[in-house]
């Protein structure tokens, strides 16, 4: 699929590694309609983008009804629909066992509900919104990418209820691009390792540096335009499917 020619949903796209990947969408000719919860940092990046370029939906990704309506008001405003790249997620800390005790189910739950079956959610009505597509070369009708982490295969401690969510993620990556061949729709993942992201704003220098010196290289933290990138190659390239790519400079995380 040529860049030009993507009309996708971006969830958790008006920061970090979604607001990335739209803009690299939107500079390439493409559309995107940007879900996220942020009212303020959506509405902003669309108009920054363009109105003909890009559409911000307010999106709670783990609502079946909400999900179901905004993929409806994406598709419409852009045309079409033929790629996602979900994005949207949390990353809350805990442990199984904490100073005041066992972690809160609550807690495990949220954080599976937002990254798990969010991610789900979102890629089984996106997935049905592209089967009537007109079939492309390959008889490509369209590309999801998913977003896991490094944690889906060394999580630290602390990290249960990511962990497990991102792995997840990684798991139903194949079996749904299996299901979704006989459409034309490929299914992928990446597994970002420490990338420079909102998430990591209010550390001090140190413990930033102390952060790059686990990465053997680049030493540095990832950008969220390579993100951006990668996900460039994954909708430009028909052979990658039903596999997770990890975006690490080759980290290997420590258990703490």
């Amino acid at each position: 699929m040529d860049m030009n020619q993507v009309k996708a949903i971006i969830t958790g796209g008006a920061s970090g590694l979604g607001e990335a990947t739209a803009r690299r969408v939107a500079a390439s000719g493409g559309k995107v309609a940007i879900f996220d919860l942020n009212e303020e940092k959506g509405l902003a990046l669309a108009e920054e983008l363009g109105e003909e370029t890009a559409f911000f939906l307010k999106t709670d990704v783990s609502s079946e009804e909400g999900v179901q309506r905004n993929v409806a008001a994406a598709k419409d405003a852009m045309g079409g629909l033929n790629a996602v790249v979900n994005c949207a997620g949390i990353g809350t800390p805990g442990k199984l066992l904490g100073r005041k005790g066992p972690l809160a189910l609550e807690t495990f739950e949220q954080v599976i509900r937002i990254n798990l079956i969010g991610t789900f959610n979102v890629i089984r009505l996106a997935a049905d919104a592209m089967t009537d597509n007109e079939p492309g070369e390959d008889g490509e009708r369209g590309v999801i990418i998913n977003t896991a982490s490094v944690a889906a295969f060394e999580g630290q401690i602390g990290q249960v209820a990511y962990s497990a969510s991102k792995g997840g993620v990684a798991a139903m990556t194949l079996p749904i691009a299996r299901e979704l061949a006989s459409y034309g729709i490929r299914v992928m993942t990446i597994a970002p390792g420490l990338i420079d992201t909102p998430m990591f704003d209010g550390l001090p220098d140190g413990a930033r540096e102390s952060l790059e010196q686990m990465v053997p290289f680049p030493k540095r933290l990832g950008r969220p335009e390579e993100y951006a990138k990668l996900a460039e190659s994954i909708i430009t390239n028909p052979m990658l499917n039903g596999e997770t790519i990890r975006l690490d400079g080759a980290i290997r995380m420590q258990p703490k």
